[in-house]
C-alpha cells in the first residue's frame, strides 16, 4: 500500500497499478501527438495546475509552450509555491488565469487535474487527458498535513511529467 496524494488514505497496490498503467498510456498518447502547446486545467488554477505548469516548464523542450488555467481562477496558493521551491522550481512569477486568457496557438493537449469537483471543459479540438489528482488545498487537519498533501501531489505530477518529457519511469 502507498499513501494517497490526498494526504493519508491508503491505496491498494492493485488500484495503484491500474492508475499507473492509465497515466502511462496517457503519456504515450501525448508523446505520439507531439504537442507544441500543453494546457493544464483545474477549477481555481491555484494548486495542481500551477504545480503542473511549473514542473512541465522545467522539463519540457524549449519549443513546447506550457500553460495552465482555470474555469474560476483565484490566486496561486503559497503552499504550491513552497512545494515547488523545495525541489528548485520557482513559480512566483506565475498567476492564476482564466481559460479565456489562453492565447497564441491552441493547445494540442489539455490535461485536466480535477478529482473531487467538476473539471472545466476545453471546447476546442484537442487531445483531452484526465489525471484526477486530489485537491491538496484544505487537506488534512493541520497546516503540516496540508503541506504534505501538496508535496504528494507535486511528487505525483513530477513522476508523470518526467515520464513524459524525460522518458524516465518513476522509481
Amino acid at each position: 500500500m502507498s499513501r494517497d496524494p490526498a494526504g493519508g488514505r491508503a491505496r491498494t497496490g492493485e488500484a495503484e497499478g491500474a492508475d499507473a498503467a492509465a497515466w502511462r498510456d496517457d503519456v504515450a498518447r501525448i508523446r505520439e501527438a507531439g504537442p507544441r502547446h500543453i494546457l493544464f486545467l483545474c477549477v481555481a488554477n491555484s494548486a495542481r495546475s500551477q504545480m503542473a505548469e511549473g514542473i512541465a516548464r522545467s522539463l519540457a523542450p524549449a519549443d513546447v509552450r506550457i500553460a495552465s488555467a482555470g474555469s474560476q481562477p483565484t490566486r496561486v496558493r503559497p503552499q504550491a509555491i513552497e512545494a515547488l521551491r523545495e525541489i528548485g522550481i520557482d513559480i512566483t512569477g506565475q498567476s492564476a488565469k482564466g481559460m479565456d486568457q489562453i492565447e497564441g496557438i491552441p493547445p494540442e493537449v489539455v490535461i485536466t487535474l480535477c478529482a473531487e469537483e467538476a473539471c472545466p471543459t476545453w471546447l476546442q479540438p484537442t487531445l483531452r487527458i484526465h489525471w484526477p489528482l486530489p485537491d491538496p488545498a484544505g487537506a488534512g487537519s493541520t497546516p503540516g498535513e496540508e503541506m504534505e498533501a501538496f508535496r504528494a501531489v507535486r511528487d505525483e505530477l513530477l513522476a508523470r511529467l518526467r515520464a513524459l518529457f524525460e522518458g524516465r519511469e518513476p522509481a
